[in-house]
């Protein structure tokens, strides 16, 4: 077993210097305690910023020594680095537009660059500690090309991927211009996480949208390999904060705010200050609820606690001097001689304090406008051993998911935070106890290491699934052996299947047809009496009679329905029945009137509606749309579908490549046997084929066939390597 690399922006650590000594102090983050039972365990590390930016190399040498014996390996990055890569691209774009803030976005291009540097400079770390059988884990919207940086370099080497922050629909993530560089980072991992199913919902749809990768499910094929997306809401170190609660130091702090607000009511707020954390409308809510409410005037408090943040960048500063202004007004509105409306404290405190306000707040009101998770509310449930208080929060944080026992908001609507505070603040004694003990089971179970522990085992499933469904690329070795075995044979059968296998795919069904290059290649084959090449397609008899009914191939039509033998007239499968055509065709129909560029393919014995020119996402929303509604006519008919590449076709099922196949073998006895197809349709011609057969798959390396090659080019290119050493 290799070690696990955990990579992030910042490193867990803060590095201070006291009187000329370098001193380091654990981050008491959620993410730093979660990890640390990992990075701390045998040769695994840390890689990230250490959060200064060490000018000269002699302090960057004596930082680096000190990390290593904490597990931690530096990157160092200069201050235009900082400004331009953090402050600038991952704060002023992705920030904005992952929390649908798309006005405070500023695309500028010096800061893009930076952020491209900056996460090359973080890949080429990994790489420098990077050992084959090693597990990366990368975190975070401030380094979303890393994944594809490495996988570029090391291809076999296993990655995951965690967004600690919503993820956009794909409406707002195409605003971003680099986009598509910025999903293709993504997809360099094996496993992306994400907070809810929504978030994978909305990167799964992106990335469908922008790029040429399929989905199935939460399964994506890229570049032949699969990458699974899905959700991992994070939890917190659950016992840290119960045990708190019992912290002489918490006790004492939790006495002294009882003694100061004796008969008081306290709603506790605390955001860092961000544009996302709903802070201005919070606090029109409590104006709200005092002008609507005047019983609760002298006995109820907000006690608000921002923590500074990025306060030099001009959104920040606006936001802080609007918070300023509502929380004077409101206090100069509604404050006596023995009482002010709101306690409003702009630091940091000490998590002794922070426990000491989670165990005397009677309320705790969490409303961010969006929110990836949002710990503080599961930091409050955690606090409350006694099962009291009651928790307020906002629907669009990702916590809202798994705390449905709250009392979810939309924290654009003051009118209902403001109903939401009367309801928590009158709440029965035995309701307030079943909510917050539903809350804390949710949270204790679901904590921090349960978290860690699901996301590192769900990377070994993705893994071994990677392994299981993987057929060979077809490699120069392979190559050889496959000319080896067609040459010394005496009698060979060749199957290919036609669209996406000789030729690719045209918008215009009729225009993929064969070019004078693939009829000498095919020519060239049937030119050498030991070969029996044949064609075997979905396409309609009629077409391939018109593209190939001069040639010495045999000719399979409309998976298996029509056969011609070389020299032979076209024969039809015995026993087949078109009844069903005419209620299939009228349910198509429907499909293709409310589906633009869609259009219906009529067979002999099949039909097929084909959305290959239709919007992308619409079509195969239709698709499934139809799919279901046929389940009807295909009990009732006995028929079979088949969702094929931007085509539902429905037909007998009697009719299926694997069974033409069957007869072609029960024909002759061949020596050598190559199927080489590129759709659902032809896994059934590579299940009917006998072990000996060299079965290959085009496009993709999920599949019942042996091997896989990439695409039509490399189809011909191995067709004629075979030509050429017969």
């Amino acid at each position: 077993m290799g070690k696990t690399i955990i990579v992030s922006n910042r490193l867990p650590v803060k590095i201070n210097e006291e009187n000329g000594q370098l001193v380091f102090t654990p981050s008491e983050g959620g993410l730093a305690t979660g990890l640390g039972s990992i990075y701390k365990e045998g040769d695994n590390i840390w890689i990230g910023w250490p959060g200064t930016t060490a000018e000269t190399e002699q302090i960057q040498i004596d930082i680096t020594e000190k990390l290593k014996e904490l597990s931690l390996i530096p990157v160092f990055l200069r201050k235009e680095e900082v400004k331009r890569y953090y402050e600038g691209f991952s704060n002023e774009v992705l920030w904005p537009i992952f929390h649908y803030l798309s006005t405070y976005a500023n695309y500028d291009y010096h800061n893009w660059l930076s952020y491209v540097q900056v996460n090359q400079k973080f890949a080429d770390a990994i790489l420098k500690q990077l050992n084959p059988g090693d597990t990366i884990w990368v975190h975070d919207y401030q380094l979303l090309l890393v994944p594809g940086l490495i996988r570029q370099q090391q291809p076999q080497v296993s990655i995951a991927y965690f967004n600690h922050i919503p993820f956009p629909s794909q409406e707002l993530f195409r605003l971003i211009p680099w986009r598509k560089e910025l999903l293709m980072g993504m997809l360099g991992a094996d496993l992306l996480g994400f907070h809810t199913f929504d978030d994978v919902r909305h990167f799964l749809s992106a990335a469908t949208h922008l790029l040429p990768v399929q989905a199935d499910a939460n399964r994506l094929r890229v570049e032949n390999r699969i990458v699974l997306a899905e959700p991992f809401p994070m939890g917190i170190d659950s016992d840290k904060f119960s045990n708190l609660s019992k912290d002489p130091t918490v006790i004492q702090h939790i006495q002294n705010f009882k003694k100061n607000f004796a008969d008081k009511k306290i709603v506790l707020s605390i955001d860092r200050l961000d544009y996302s954390k709903g802070i201005i409308e919070r606090l029109n809510a409590f104006e709200l609820l005092l002008e609507k409410n005047p019983e609760y005037l002298e006995k109820i408090i907000l006690y608000m606690v921002v923590v500074p943040s990025r306060d030099s960048v001009p959104q920040y500063k606006l936001l802080k001097d609007e918070i300023d202004r509502l929380v004077g007004n409101i206090i100069a509105r509604f404050r006596t001689f023995q009482w002010s409306p709101i306690a409003y404290f702009y630091h940091g405190y000490p998590i002794e304090i922070i426990s000491a306000l989670y165990n005397v707040a009677d309320v705790c009101l969490v409303t961010p406008m969006r929110d990836g998770m949002n710990l503080v509310s599961k930091e409050y449930v955690a606090s409350r051993n006694d099962n009291t208080g009651v928790l307020i929060l906002s629907e669009m944080a990702g916590a809202s998911k798994e705390l449905n026992d709250a009392l979810l908001v939309n924290p654009n609507n003051i009118s209902e935070i403001r109903k939401a505070l009367v309801s928590a603040l009158n709440m029965p004694e035995d309701e307030m106890q079943d909510r917050m003990k539903a809350m804390r089971a949710v949270v204790f179970k679901f904590n921090i290491k349960h978290w860690v522990k699901i996301f590192m085992a769900r990377i070994e499933d993705v893994k071994q699934m990677q392994r299981d469904s993987r057929a060979n690329l077809v490699k120069e070795s392979i190559e050889r052996a496959i000319q080896e075995r067609y040459k010394s044979a005496k009698n060979r059968l060749l199957l290919l299947d036609y669209d996406g296998t000789l030729v690719g795919f045209k918008k215009e069904i009729d225009e993929a047809y064969p070019d004078p290059a693939l009829y000498e290649l095919l020519d060239g084959f049937v030119d050498d009496p030991k070969n029996t090449l044949v064609i075997i397609s979905g396409r309609k008899h009629t077409t391939l009679e018109h593209w190939f009914g001069m040639k010495n191939y045999t000719l399979i039509a409309e998976h298996g329905a029509w056969k011609k033998e070389v020299h032979g007239d076209w024969v039809q499968l015995p026993g087949l029945s078109t009844v069903w055509k005419e209620e299939v065709m009228k349910l198509m129909e429907i499909y293709t009137d409310k589906t633009p560029g869609s259009f219906i393919e009529e067979k002999s014995y099949s039909l097929a509606w084909h959305y290959r020119k239709v919007q992308k996402g619409l079509g195969s929303l239709r698709a499934n749309e139809l799919m279901d509604n046929l389940q009807y006519h295909l009990n009732t008919f006995g028929l079979k579908m088949l969702d094929g590449d931007k085509v539902v076709e429905v037909k007998n099922a009697d009719v299926n490549k694997g069974r033409a196949t069957l007869n072609l073998l029960h024909e002759t006895a061949f020596d050598f046997m190559l199927a080489i197809g590129d759709d659902r349709t032809d896994e059934d011609t590579f299940k009917a084929l006998p072990e000996k057969a060299v079965t290959i798959k085009v496009g993709s390396n999920v599949s019942a066939a042996k091997y896989y090659l990439e695409d039509q080019e490399e189809v011909r290119a191995l067709l004629r390597a075979l030509l050429l050493n017969r």
